[in-house]
């Protein structure tokens, strides 16, 4: 059949190129596949990343995570148990349920490292975290979660999609762009910066957007430069061939939208495209930290070999929120965490790696006037137990995971800053005043957006999803400046 035309608009553009890179190409690949929802949804779905109003007033616009995969050791770190060192090499006088039961022991583990107060707060923290330990009136400690469950990958998904163990469900940041979607359009508004060691413990799915388009996933930069590839335009396309080009593909896709009678979805297409053009400059710009002064890298820890791999995503992660992404999480590759044995000199080799970039990403934040709507997180998926694992060898000995009790902390967004909230038995092994679940984790998080989670709802053939999947959950207001205006 004749056309006027020798190319479609996809031949056309993967033979012009015209710079688009991974990301782009990625991103647009989800926005195309947003099409295909079932029939059977009754109202029509959001197919775009166009601003939405909140449900009610917003404290915080952007989050970054810094996940630490593994489960971080928090009598160790953040939640110091002076009867734990009272009692070490004792047996523990109550129950524990043992991940690794052939090296398992009931023998407790006092900690080897030093705590001591801080800031006007007065919080006590770790010799490990000393730049943490510098921003303590700035975060909220808590020191109560609870999954219930030892697992890895049954505490992560508990976080991240709101049910334990269970696979398909999006994680909360997908939530996050249906409700609200993006305030910009000349970036991804979910992105996520992975470990050049590789990706962490359950892949793929710790950034699902589950059962929800692909609109809703995270895009993935490389973990090394090129943070995109191909991001710019052959110098044989560039200035005004890239230009002659773009304006008839832009022909191209205005006759079709045309003839379709103004189709929302082939228009939202279109858009994606238009998207991809403007990432050749924004994203360029987004990820150039050379723009940075000296002194904000050194802040970030760039000038040091052990902390200029998380510095730099750090950075790159506030110059995106900086440009209006709404949700960044960094990842750690494996599970470094997970110290089941040589905790002596796993656990700061770990520490130092990751405690003056994500000190700085507050500082950094709070300096800039960004602080009050950017909410930070620093904490992994589980705890350690009291007891030690390993036995023997002092040096080897190490913890097992522990789900009962464990610590994160919050800064930023409406959190208030320098409290520790909750608190774990006399030994850290479990939580037993103001205990926080993942769920509470996320419903509160909503609320910082100006979200019900409750009443945020996604139909799923035909059935009306929530994030926390009518668990209990509760927005733990003791943490935050202000009561949300639900």
């Amino acid at each position: 059949m004749n056309t006027p035309f020798p190319f479609s608009r996809r031949s056309f553009l993967e033979h012009n190129a015209m710079g688009i890179g991974s990301v782009a190409l990625a991103w647009l690949l989800q926005q195309e596949a947003a099409r295909a929802v079932p029939p059977v949804i009754k109202q029509k779905p959001v197919t775009d990343l166009k601003p939405r109003a909140p449900q009610f007033q917003p404290q915080a616009r952007a989050m970054i995570s810094l996940f630490q995969h593994g489960g971080p050791s928090h009598m160790d770190l953040t939640d110091p148990k002076p009867e734990l060192t009272k009692f070490s090499g004792s047996d523990y006088p109550g129950e524990v349920q043992f991940s690794f039961v052939n090296q398992a022991s009931k023998k407790l583990l006092g900690s080897p490292f030093r705590f001591r107060k801080h800031g006007q707060c007065g919080t006590e923290i770790s010799e490990l975290l000393p730049n943490t330990a510098d921003i303590v009136d700035d975060i909220c400690l808590i020191r109560s979660m609870h999954t219930g469950a030892n697992g890895h990958e049954v505490s992560i998904r508990y976080f991240h999609g709101g049910i334990p163990g269970v696979l398909g469900r999006a994680h909360f940041a997908s939530w996050l762009l249906y409700a609200l979607g993006s305030e910009t359009q000349d970036l991804p508004a979910y992105m996520v910066l992975t470990d050049p060691g590789g990706h962490p413990v359950d892949g793929v799915n710790n950034w699902s957007n589950g059962f929800m388009p692909p609109l809703f996933q995270g895009t993935v930069l490389r973990p090394k430069e090129p943070r995109i590839l191909n991001l710019a335009a052959p110098s044989h396309l560039q200035g005004t061939l890239q230009q002659q080009n773009l304006a008839f593909l832009q022909k191209l896709n205005s006759r079709d939208l045309e003839k379709s009678g103004g189709d929302a979805d082939l228009e939202a297409r279109i858009a994606s495209y238009e998207l991809a053009a403007r990432m050749q400059t924004s994203a360029t710009e987004a990820l150039d930290i050379s723009q940075e002064t000296q002194a904000t890298q050194n802040l970030y820890g760039l000038d040091n070999d052990a902390t200029r791999e998380y510095g730099t995503r750090c950075l790159i992660a506030r110059r995106l929120v900086e440009r209006g992404v709404r949700f960044v999480q960094l990842f750690l590759g494996g599970q470094p965490w997970d110290n089941h044995g040589s905790i002596r000199t796993a656990l700061p080799a770990v520490c130092q790696r990751v405690d003056k970039p994500a000190a700085a990403l507050v500082t950094d934040l709070k300096q800039r006037g960004m602080l009050d709507s950017t909410i930070v997180h620093w904490g992994g998926e589980i705890g350690r137990l009291p007891v030690t694992q390993v036995m023997g060898d002092p040096a080897a000995a190490g913890r097992d995971h522990n789900g009962q009790g464990f610590s994160i902390w919050l800064a930023g967004g409406g959190i208030k800053g320098g409290m520790a909230y909750g608190t774990t038995d006399e030994f850290g092994h479990r939580a037993v005043e103001n205990v926080v679940t993942p769920n509470d984790y996320q419903a509160t998080l909503m609320s910082l957006f100006g979200l019900d989670h409750s009443k945020l709802i996604y139909h799923h053939n035909g059935q009306p999803q929530v994030l926390t999947a009518n668990r209990p959950a509760k927005v733990v207001t003791d943490i935050l400046k202000a009561s949300p205006m639900t």
